[in-house]
């Protein structure tokens, strides 16, 4: 069972929300909980120059956040060059139209997953929710607090796959694909002058991952991947700042969360009734604990090769499961 599971934050990075500077032209902006909709950003600058990772879920947030950049490095974030998107989940892309004129990179497959998850959906989804019972009372919680009707989408100007190194001023930034894990086309952002990497949300800290894309496998050896690297921050996606003991917090989770679905596959359980069934007790302080079910669901797809629930099936099984956590 799991160790270490709390405390995974470098302690002189406060989770607050804000910008945090971490040194040699490299910035974090956090957003607490992390929870549903609260994703991380970041800023690399040499120079003149600047790199944004990831925007927001809505444009107010991405504006406030572009202000505290400018503010902190008004020569190099006055006009933003580059934008990369770790992947194409809206909190981490739907502010994209506040970086006017910067070259928006992204891996391939995540543009087209963009292109396919406009935010009129979440609009559409939150206008029904009235008429949703639980389902409806769990998707306003997760995303009412949003503006998705203000946002333009804004689809990457470039795409790549496999690696992609771009300059910001003399330093370099290499982008390097580890998906389909969380999602079809995740990338991280790694930074060696400044020993660190940003890893959108192939790191969820202190709260649950939510595999929707899978193979696990992928996500397991992305977080080797980011191991093996010389570095000493970690930016997640969602969560505190950490370290490569966070990294390997997630991968346990992983590990764990596939064998023990699996030995409930073997036994001719539901995925829903596994998800129920595996003690996830050492992870009651992380958050959104109701994604196993999407999780055991992925997994199932894997080990089975059928279909994977719906959308809608998915998130009615996380609404219940939340509302019996109460």
């Amino acid at each position: 069972m799991a160790s270490d599971v709390t405390g995974l934050g470098i302690p002189k990075y406060t989770y607050t929300k804000g910008l945090h500077e971490l040194g040699n032209g490299a910035y974090a902006w956090l957003q607490p909980d992390g929870g549903w909709g609260w994703s991380n950003s970041g800023m690399i600058v040499d120079g003149d120059q600047s790199l944004i990772v990831d925007t927001l879920f809505d444009v107010p947030l991405t504006r406030d956040m572009l202000s505290a950049y400018r503010k902190a490095e008004p020569k190099a974030a006055d006009t933003i060059g580059m934008l990369v998107n770790t992947h194409h989940n809206g909190d981490h892309c739907y502010g994209n139209e506040c970086c006017e004129g910067a070259e928006i990179i992204a891996h391939k497959l995540a543009a087209e997953a963009m292109a396919h998850e406009p935010p009129e959906m979440l609009v559409g989804f939150l206008e029904a929710a009235p008429d949703l019972g639980d389902l409806g009372a769990y998707l306003t919680k997760c995303f009412g607090v949003f503006d998705f009707k203000g946002v333009t989408p804004t689809l990457p100007t470039t795409t790549f796959e496999g690696s992609l190194t771009r300059k910001v001023g003399n330093k370099d930034v290499h982008l390097l694909s580890v998906g389909p894990a969380h999602t079809p086309g995740d990338i991280i952002v790694h930074v060696p002058d400044n020993k660190t990497v940003y890893t959108g949300d192939i790191l969820f800290i202190e709260g649950h991952p939510i595999l929707w894309e899978g193979p696990v496998e992928n996500w397991i050896n992305a977080c080797d991947a980011i191991c093996a690297m010389d570095v000493d921050t970690v930016v997640p996606g969602h969560g505190p700042i950490t370290d490569k003991r966070g990294v390997k917090a997630l991968q346990q989770y992983l590990v764990y969360v596939r064998d023990e679905a699996r030995k409930r596959y073997d036994a001719g359980l539901s995925c829903f009734e596994a998800a129920q069934d595996i003690d996830m007790s050492d992870y009651d302080s992380w958050g959104d604990g109701e994604r196993i079910a999407v999780n055991v669901a992925t997994l199932y797809h894997e080990f089975s090769g059928d279909p994977r629930p719906d959308t809608a099936t998915l998130f009615g099984w996380m609404a219940e499961l939340d509302k019996r956590r109460g």
